[in-house]
């Protein structure tokens, strides 16, 4: 359904409601781009394997955190249905906060509003470095997530601002990667209800995709989630959330590996422990 704006002379055309399921483009999903936390982080936040560079850097609001991410996570399912459909797609969208509450399961109260203007202002300001590459083409700067961020508000009579869309344009690294590499999975309706670390695991779990089990060395997997706290910390709150079940389509087990390390390390020991990741079902999730 497209409806026209009022006052905006007929300019923009909105893009909500959101009738399709909500879905992520695979490299957010695989990789640390958002603060594990509800409050603002205002350190920097880097990842780096072999074959993987990431840097985030905070904006003046913070870095964006994984609840933010919700906001793109309705952008890019918007993207994906319109291209789907065969209807002119661009990086500008128009919709309204309340279609964007109403997926992701929030409450239309002026908290939420509050809440939605600065996640809007972190996802405008975080700088994000990486070398995946998007669409067959790669960057050597920094970008943000949005580059334009706008709540558009009318006035009542009485003068009160009552909020009318959210006018946002989308960073070119995550257009093309969505566009282009069609690398875009769907998300378990449950996500939104779940708390920061088992919405990462959830997404690290859908990104390998695989209608088997995948073994991940403790270490690895905390890094690869962007947990900040210590190791130590992680397997107690990884073995919790492996105990009380609570991701979507997937279990968590972890086990103690006979492999010993080659060096002695204080704090080594708990690197011993595997997690594998399988899921619920043996239908494959794709």
């Amino acid at each position: 359904m497209n409806g026209r704006t009022d006052n905006q002379g007929e300019l923009f055309s909105l893009d909500s409601p959101l009738l399709t399921e909500v879905r992520g483009e695979r490299s957010l999903m695989a990789y640390p781009f958002f603060a594990l936390t509800k409050t603002a982080w205002k350190k920097s936040l880097v990842y780096k394997t072999d074959t993987v560079s990431i840097e985030i850097g905070p904006g003046p609001r913070g870095v964006a955190t994984i609840y933010d991410k919700e906001v793109l996570l309705y952008i890019a399912s918007l993207l994906a249905a319109k291209s789907d459909a065969g209807e002119p797609v661009s990086q500008d969208f128009y919709f309204t906060a309340h279609d964007l509450f109403r997926v992701t399961g929030v409450n239309s109260s002026s908290r939420s509003y509050t809440r939605l203007s600065d996640a809007l202002e972190r996802l405008q300001g975080t700088q994000i470095k990486t070398n995946i590459e998007a669409g067959g083409e790669g960057e050597t700067g920094f970008f943000s997530w949005l580059s334009e961020a706008r709540l558009q508000y009318t006035k009542t009579k009485s003068g009160d601002q009552r909020l009318k869309a959210v006018r946002v344009r989308l960073c070119d690294w995550l257009y093309r990667a969505i566009l282009r590499d069609r690398e875009v999975l769907g998300y378990s309706p449950t996500y939104f209800q779940i708390g920061p670390v088992e919405r990462r695991l959830y997404e690290v779990a859908r990104a390998s995709c695989a209608p088997g089990p995948v073994e991940i060395d403790i270490e690895e997997l905390r890094l690869q989630l962007g947990y900040q706290n210590s190791l130590k910390h992680f397997r107690h709150a990884l073995k919790k959330i492996a105990d009380e079940d609570t991701i979507p389509d997937y279990r968590i087990t972890m086990s103690e590996s006979a492999d010993k390390p080659e060096v002695k390390r204080p704090g080594r020991r708990a690197g011993l422990t595997k997690v594998t990741i399988l899921p619920k079902t043996t239908e494959p999730v794709c």
